[in-house]
């Protein structure tokens, strides 16, 4: 009986492994830095691949950011770094410094008005849509609401009377 307590107690006494959570490599495109290229979207698909890699430190947080680099962005940022080392101190300093070499001034605002204005006029519905769902994305820092993006969306609508008659 003596035993049976010993060997219980071991059992209870062991302890039970932590389930440790496995990084998950998602991709990240690269950004290229083209006029067409909404940068603050690429900052989002960014930080969840970051997130999810579980990438804390700030120069393994850069370093990835240059790995998913490409083109004109990839030569400014290689070209910045191979002249000052220490040009990027920590993630949030490189993201303001991809802004200012890439980002047009005051980009939000022109996507704001954009969607405020937007007509579906010259495009078929899809394209329309399509059109209106991108410059939503584009807008990160103060996005629109969704009640104001269905007004908006809606009013934008071109209605075609149908020559047929349902009687």
């Amino acid at each position: 009986m003596h035993h049976d307590i010993v060997e219980s107690r071991k059992q209870v006494a062991t302890p039970v492994s932590s389930f440790k959570t496995v990084p998950l490599k998602l991709n990240v495109s690269p950004y290229r830095g083209g006029e067409n290229e909404p940068l603050s979207r690429w900052f989002v698909e960014l930080d969840a691949a970051m997130s999810a890699r579980q990438l804390r430190d700030p120069s393994q947080q850069v370093l990835f950011a240059m790995s998913n680099l490409a083109g004109r962005a990839k030569s400014w940022a290689y070209g910045k770094r191979l002249a000052d080392p220490n040009c990027f101190y920590s993630y949030d300093n490189f993201k303001a410094e991809l802004k200012m070499a890439f980002e047009p001034p005051q980009s939000e605002f022109r996507a704001r008005a954009e969607f405020l204005k937007l007509r579906q006029s010259r495009f078929d519905l899809h394209s329309y849509a399509q059109r209106a769902r991108y410059l939503v994305s584009s807008i990160v820092d103060e996005p629109i609401d969704v009640p104001t993006q269905v007004v908006t969306f809606m009013t934008g609508l071109t209605t075609v009377q149908s020559g047929t008659n349902c009687s």
